[in-house]
């Protein structure tokens, strides 16, 4: 009867939303949760419709409010540290009993899922018990839990609870009982993020940026750029209300609005503000020649692009406008202009709360953005992104990687690029994370200074970008920062080890395409292997399919809620081509050639396009340039072909090492095990290896170049 009523009275308080059912279908039983507070065992004892033994840390036991709980439910106390607490809580599950653990063993400090005890992965596996998964959320705003001094906290949150269907933990029958421990803590730690992935709640892009201002607080100072003007969320949102409001006067619902800006807090607002006024932002690239952007303007079928005066004057972009044909420029100058007090009124009312309620959601399957593909082999092509990929591949991402509302993100990417947008705006201000955006990653002296200053502790880049900013930098520069992030390109081990050396720092090296909004797989504290770029994320379904003349690894096809909804080209313009490949309907071709581990983490082994036939033998043009950099670590270097009457294709190397030499690139190769064919048999020396805005290589203009060399 008590417990009835207290169930009643924590419902009430907490508004507990349930989703899935808990269903026990076999006797021994382990089910496991995710800890977020000193509620989270209350909520789920009065929730589950049986009686379990919950399994406690003696720390956790000496808590007050934990001892009050106890004494509602059965339970089995064990200190970590001693041996004999994992085959007392085996014996238990062996004799029927069904058991809760909180495999992390401690409260979350960061809101995300932190270190997984292999013990308790280790019960399931010796007691051949089903394993039953729990997801609760919400729990982390209440007072009752371990997040830091100045994280939003509430009396009383609301707090969710998802039921997972029961599983089991399948390991190596192989090896030593310590690897087979191992294994099944790995297994556990995927299956829990790949639950907290699943629990995530579907949404459209403007409504969760409504849910992050309501979770987080209006009045949080969340972000910034070079104006040094710290933008609180209302502030924040009454900017995008009013661009929406603007532009919405000169375009139709569902309409392709070009967006030509850099990266700052007016282009974040904007993109946000269209999406409230169900209009698709589409991302030009200020980089691309007239030719690139006149085929995304016809692809996407853009009628207007916005812009503002004081940037194209920076980047010295008027020829390049004054070029494009059958599309209309606004600038946000010139807008602004238009705002009178009414729409003010209407906008500072509709900052407040009663927005959330008032909001149209959109349809999370409908299209949020249009980005466009580097051109690093070809004519760009127009991504479709859909609310659901971008807010899918945010959930993949925080699933896996402790971002906390503690941390400050530090994006100079360009937010045309899917690594920008995506993971460097997007998900700090729909995490509760700060972030300053600087408008060109090209600035190598500045971007430490404003990572020292601003107290930075997350940046992102290219592995050039990075190795520029290490050049540049003091050696205190970076001492606030805990993720370094590389992607886009492949990872130089001459950056990786500079970074280390002179900063003390892990860069984390991670892999994606546009097409998947990008990330689909990143290193992590708690998966991280050199040499990969690491697991594939939670929800990411993937084939290799073997390609004649490669022996090693196969082309990486991938599913997922993360991968566009399909293409533009300007060949067809206006006609969405939706995703398809080899693999069947739905699967993106990566392009890739990969291998997987049996632990998941991926390796590159090059671009399909980037192998070079030499008198029938398939060489991969990255090792040609893995090669190069190992002769001449502190130069760049990119490999090209040309075709040869002879020989079929001959590699050309493009180098900035003038004293670069056949002779010596033949000694590493035979030390290396390399073979000779690998040896470019051209060399040519330049002065800077030409780059696309993004940072990647320009290998669409190396490959002109080496035709004519």
């Amino acid at each position: 009867m008590v417990k009835a009523i207290l169930a009643f009275i924590v419902r009430s308080l907490f508004r507990i939303n349930v989703v899935g059912e808990f269903k026990q279908e076999e006797e021994r039983t382990v089910i496991i949760i995710n800890h977020q507070s000193f509620l989270d065992g209350l909520v789920l004892g009065l929730i589950l419709p049986i009686s379990p033994v919950f399994v406690i840390n003696a720390d956790i036991a000496k808590q007050l409010w934990v001892r009050m709980f106890l004494s509602l439910s059965d339970y089995l106390v064990i200190d970590p540290f001693k041996p004999m607490a994992i085959k007392s809580i085996i014996r238990l599950v062996e004799s029927g009993r069904p058991v809760v653990i909180f495999p992390e063993g401690r409260i979350t400090t960061t809101g995300s899922l932190m270190k997984i005890y292999e013990g308790s992965a280790f019960v399931a596996v010796k007691a051949e018990a089903s394993v039953i998964p729990v997801i609760i959320q919400g729990a982390n705003f209440s007072h009752f839990s371990h997040m830091p001094f100045g994280h939003p906290k509430h009396w009383f949150p609301q707090i969710t609870l998802s039921f997972y269907p029961a599983t089991h933990i399948n390991t190596s029958k192989e090896g030593t009982s310590r690897q087979r421990r191992a294994q099944s803590g790995e297994a556990m730690r995927m299956l829990m993020q790949r639950c907290i992935y699943e629990s995530r709640k579907r949404n459209d892009l403007f409504g969760s940026f409504l849910d992050s201002i309501f979770l987080y607080g209006a009045s949080r100072k969340i972000l910034e750029d070079t104006k040094q003007i710290e933008y609180t969320y209302r502030k924040f949102l009454m900017i995008s209300l009013g661009l929406g409001r603007l532009i919405a006067r000169y375009t139709q619902e569902e309409e392709d609005v070009g967006v030509l800006m850099p990266t700052a807090v007016a282009t974040l607002a904007l993109i946000l503000g269209l999406s409230k006024e169900k209009r698709i932002p589409a991302m030009l690239n200020f980089t691309a020649g007239v030719d690139g952007l006149q085929n995304a303007i016809i692809g996407a079928k853009i009628k207007i692009i916005i812009t503002s005066l004081a940037f194209v004057d920076q980047a010295r972009l008027a020829p390049k406008l004054e070029a494009l044909q059958n599309v209309k420029i606004l600038y946000l100058e010139e807008l602004r202009n238009e705002l009178k007090l009414w729409d003010k009124l209407i906008i500072f009312v509709s900052s407040f709360s009663f927005i959330r309620t008032q909001y149209r959601h959109q349809n999370p399957k409908s299209p949020a953005v249009i980005l466009f593909t580097s051109g690093t082999e070809g004519k760009p092509k127009g991504v479709v992104l859909s609310h659901e990929a971008l807010l899918a591949n945010i959930f993949q991402i925080r699933s896996i990687v402790d971002f906390s509302t503690e941390d400050k993100m530090l994006n100079a990417l360009p937010i045309f690029h899917s690594f920008g947008l995506t993971a460097g705006s997007l998900l700090p201000i729909l995490s509760g994370m700060k972030l300053f955006m600087y408008p060109s990653p090209l600035h190598y002296r500045v971007i430490p200074e404003i990572a020292y200053d601003r107290s930075c502790t997350i940046l992102l880049g290219t592995s050039t970008f990075l190795f520029n900013y290490a050049k540049k930098a003091n050696p205190y520069d970076f001492y606030r920062l805990r993720y370094v992030i590389a992607g886009a390109e492949k990872l130089s081990d001459s950056v990786r080890e500079l970074w280390c050396d002179k900063f003390g720092l892990r860069i984390f090296e991670g892999y994606g395409a546009t097409e998947t909004a990008p990330v689909i797989a990143v290193n992590t504290p708690m998966a991280y292997r050199r040499g990969t770029v690491g697991q594939l994320l939670p929800g990411i379904e993937y084939k290799l399919i073997s390609v004649a003349g490669i022996e090693e690894g196969g082309v990486l096809h991938v599913r997922g809620a993360n991968v566009m909804s399909g293409y533009y080209r300007s060949e067809n313009p206006g006609v969405l081509e939706a995703p398809i490949s080899e693999a069947g309907e739905g699967w993106y071709e990566t392009g890739d050639i990969v291998t997987v581990d049996q632990e998941g983490f991926v390796r590159i082994i090059g671009r399909v396009k980037r192998f070079a036939k030499v008198a029938g033998e398939m060489i991969s043009l990255e090792s040609v340039e893995k090669l190069a950099l190992s002769v001449s670590p502190t130069f760049s270097h990119a490999a090209s072909s040309q075709s040869d009457q002879m020989r079929g294709e001959l590699i050309v190397l493009f180098t900035t090492d003038p004293l670069l030499a056949r002779d010596t690139l033949r000694q590493s190769a035979r030390s290396q095990g390399y073979p000779e064919i690998a040896v470019p048999k051209k060399i040519v020396y330049i002065d800077a290896i030409p780059l696309l805005g993004t940072g990647k290589t320009d290998y669409v203009t190396l490959k002109s170049m080496a035709s004519e060399a």
